[in-house]
């Protein structure tokens, strides 16, 4: 597998010899130093460009990179709205190991727009077409420090569609299930582990994406019993799983709410806990929830 340095200096080598190239930038995990880094980083380069067509039109100049195993055009794809002339890309995983996203944009495109992604790192500057931007930083993606009104919401969208698990659990709908746990119950809890993270940090890291970072200030059981809210295609697994969503969901809200000092409805978790073991324990002939 070809290292860093080796894949950066290929980067630039193809960049200074190519007269229609005029600057490259990264962005991504690799210019993120709160990111650990491992073999499955990808590399997100961006060629600054004077045209985008010429590259769009050659199909074996990406080979330059390297023998690809598979690849994708986003911009190719039927429902992409992508402006070709100003930005295109190409998603390659190598046989080395090494996966490249790699897009051309117009100069008068990237003077427009990398100042947008704090974590852009200019790598080469030909002709210094490009603005003076500063040193990486994931900022844009910390934890934000919710209102009342947002902890608030928070709180009823989570127990609110809890409703639909317990209906979907009675009429055994495990796809529906899945899809309502994962998508939006789960989303709301995220969130909620989110904010707690927030407290203890003074709101000053990213949790990265899906919260996939939360073990780093969540302790060991209570990152345990996260994992827990997972579940398969059992329905007394669900059962069990969407009881510890709730528990760990509450317990939280309450902590969160406390160090914030703001106001959590116990009343509106009560009754949405209660409905959820009532309807677990409703017989699969009952003509009426109550």
């Amino acid at each position: 597998m070809r290292d860093e340095k080796t894949m950066y200096e290929l980067f630039l080598d193809i960049a200074n010899h190519d007269d229609r190239i005029l600057a490259v930038y990264m962005n991504g995990s690799r210019t993120n130093r709160n990111v650990p880094k491992d073999i499955f980083q990808d590399y997100d380069i961006v060629f600054v460009v004077k045209e985008t067509r010429s590259f769009i039109e050659d199909k074996e100049w990406i080979k330059k990179f390297g023998t690809v195993l598979y690849m994708q055009y986003p911009d190719e794809h039927p429902d992409a709205s992508a402006d070709k002339e100003n930005f295109y890309g190409w998603l390659m995983q190598f046989d080395d190991g090494n996966r490249v996203d790699l897009h051309v944009e117009s100069l008068i495109h990237a003077k427009e727009n990398i100042k947008a992604d704090k974590l852009c790192k200019i790598l080469l500057d030909k002709e210094e077409v490009l603005p003076e931007i500063s040193e990486a930083t994931d900022e844009d993606y910390h934890i934000r420090k919710p209102s009342q009104q947002q902890f608030s919401a928070c709180c009823n969208e989570f127990w609110w569609c809890t409703n639909n698990l317990a209906k979907g659990l009675w009429r055994e709908e495990m796809p529906y299930v899945q899809d309502m746990a994962n998508f939006i119950v789960r989303k709301e809890l995220e969130k909620m582990l989110s904010w707690k993270v927030g407290t203890i940090t003074n709101f000053s890291v990213s949790v990265g994406k899906s919260a996939k970072y939360l073990y780093r200030w969540l302790d060991r059981e209570e990152y345990q019993n996260y994992l827990h809210t997972y579940f398969g295609g059992s329905i007394d697994e669900a059962w069990n799983a969407i009881d510890m969503m709730c528990e760990l969901f509450e317990h939280t809200a309450n902590e969160v709410a406390e160090k914030l000092g703001y106001d959590y409805d116990s009343r509106e978790a009560h009754g949405a806990r209660g409905f959820l073991d009532h309807v677990r324990n409703l017989p699969k002939d009952a003509t009426e929830i109550y």
